[in-house]
Parts: C-alpha cells; sequence; structure tokens
C-alpha cells in the first residue's frame, strides 16, 4: 500500500472543503441542532420527573454518541460522493491507485471529520447541558471504538451499494442510520424490544455499546465482556465491508459499468 496515494485522497477532500465552507457547515450545524434540542427535553423531563432519575447522560449521551456513529459513516460516503458527484470517480482508477488505498483514503477521511464533529459535540454538550463524559476517563475509549468500526463498516458498505446500483440510488443511504437506530437500543434498553428486533439487536454491534453506558450510568461496572463481543462485531463487519466493496467494483470493472457510471445509471 502506498500511503502518499492515501494522502491524496486526504488532501482532496481538505482542498473541496478549504474552497468551500458550505461543505464544512453541515459537519457542525445538525450536531448543533440535535444536542440544543435534545439538551432542553432532557432539562424538561428532569424538571417533570419525581424519580430522581438524570435524563442528561441517559439521553443527551445517547444522542452524542449515536451522532458521532453517524457522522463516521457519513464521512467516508460523502467523500465516496464528492467523487461520483464530480465525474471523478473514473479518473482515479485510470491512474496506478489501487482499491485498497482508497478504501483507506475514505476512512481516513471519515477518521477525521468524524472527531471534528465529535470535538464539537462534547464541547456544546459540556457547555450548554455541563454533559461530561471526563468521569469515566479512558473507559469510554472502547465505547467510542466499537462506534467507530461500526460507522466505517456502514460507510463503506453504503458507498458499495452506491457503486453497484449507481449514483440515483444515494437516497438509500441517507436513511440508513434513522432505520438502524430502533434496533440498536439508542433510548431505550433491547429487552423492551420484541423477540424478533431483539435478535435483529444482538446482531448489531452499537446495540452492546448502549446496553453498557446505561449499564455504566446506572452505577454498575463497565460490562467488559458484551463491550469485546461487539468490537469482535464490529471487526467482522468492517473486513465484510471492505470486501464487498472490492467484489462489487471488480465487477464494474470486468462488466464496463465503471465507464458508463453516470448520475443516471441505476442497475
Amino acid at each position: 500500500m502506498n500511503f502518499t496515494r492515501v494522502g491524496a485522497i486526504v488532501l482532496r477532500q481538505f482542498y473541496l472543503m478549504r474552497g468551500s465552507p458550505a461543505r464544512v457547515f453541515p459537519l457542525f450545524a445538525w450536531i448543533a441542532i440535535d444536542i440544543v434540542l435534545w439538551g432542553f427535553i432532557t432539562r424538561y423531563l428532569n424538571s417533570v420527573a419525581q424519580t430522581g432519575f438524570d435524563f442528561v447522560p441517559a439521553l443527551l449521551g445517547a444522542v452524542l454518541l449515536w451522532n458521532f456513529l453517524t457522522r463516521v459513516m457519513q464521512g467516508v460516503t460523502l467523500a465516496f460522493f464528492e467523487d461520483v458527484w464530480s465525474r471523478n470517480f473514473l479518473n482515479f482508477f485510470a491512474t496506478p491507485l489501487r482499491i485498497s488505498e482508497y478504501l483507506t483514503g475514505l476512512v481516513a477521511t471519515g477518521i477525521i471529520t468524524s472527531l471534528l464533529g465529535l470535538a464539537v459535540m462534547l464541547a456544546l454538550a459540556f457547555a450548554a447541558f455541563g454533559l461530561s463524559f471526563a468521569a469515566y476517563g479512558l473507559a469510554m475509549a472502547p465505547f467510542l471504538f466499537v462506534l467507530f468500526l461500526s460507522g466505517i463498516a456502514l460507510g463503506v458498505f453504503g458507498s458499495a451499494l452506491v457503486l453497484r446500483l449507481g449514483p440515483a440510488s444515494e437516497w438509500l443511504i441517507w436513511p440508513i442510520p434513522t432505520l438502524v437506530s430502533p434496533f440498536a437500543g439508542v433510548f431505550y434498553p433491547i429487552g423492551v424490544l420484541p423477540i424478533w428486533m431483539q435478535y435483529v439487536s444482538k446482531a448489531l454491534p452499537p446495540s452492546y455499546v448502549f446496553e453498557g453506558m446505561r449499564a455504566i450510568t446506572a452505577g454498575q461496572p463497565t460490562p467488559w465482556a458484551i463491550l469485546g463481543w461487539g468490537a469482535a462485531l464490529a471487526c467482522a463487519y468492517v473486513a465484510l465491508a471492505c470486501w464487498t466493496f472490492s467484489a462489487v467494483y471488480r465487477t464494474a470493472i470486468r462488466s464496463g459499468l465503471i465507464a458508463r457510471y453516470s448520475a443516471e445509471s441505476v442497475a
């Protein structure tokens, strides 16, 4: 793998953002809206609840973590879509660039943009609503790691889907986090779901993260066992997503689809 080529993929995204503030604004605008909206909801629930339960870490913390996963996924897919929208995808592979180098560049872009978004979310949640994860220290790292891997897997798989079906299938990608969230148990325990939904939840790495976070906020010890299982699933899904993207790319090369790749192709 040539890391100079990987760096070139990342550098291209940097130049795109530097030259267009409109591309940077959405990275933070929707995050801020979600944090403010859910922050005031949790304050209201704290004011009317008689149980003494603190809704801020339970709900606002869940929103923050789920937004992190979404930003990771969108960091990968948006970098890919930029190449699709500009009809630049074919040009990349007229060069010696390997598919592994291209995917690594997309993932690196997702890492950078998601970390920037996470920093903004943490700062805003702490400044406006006093939510801080500092008390958990390094114990938060495994939770973020699993969410990060899950976002990468969703982003790479979504990019593979658009590569196979064409740019017009882009609308299939944006709802993915919304469709996954009911099964992931972002705001409620998995046990309240119907049995068939619980089976789906057990196959989703984020569900282990949110179950673990609820255990910590309830004063229980960190459930390392279920978190480890979530991490193993996330690693497997990343490998599967990368294999899927590579397989779709090889199919596109053999069939000539990549040469006909246009905004209208859906097949």
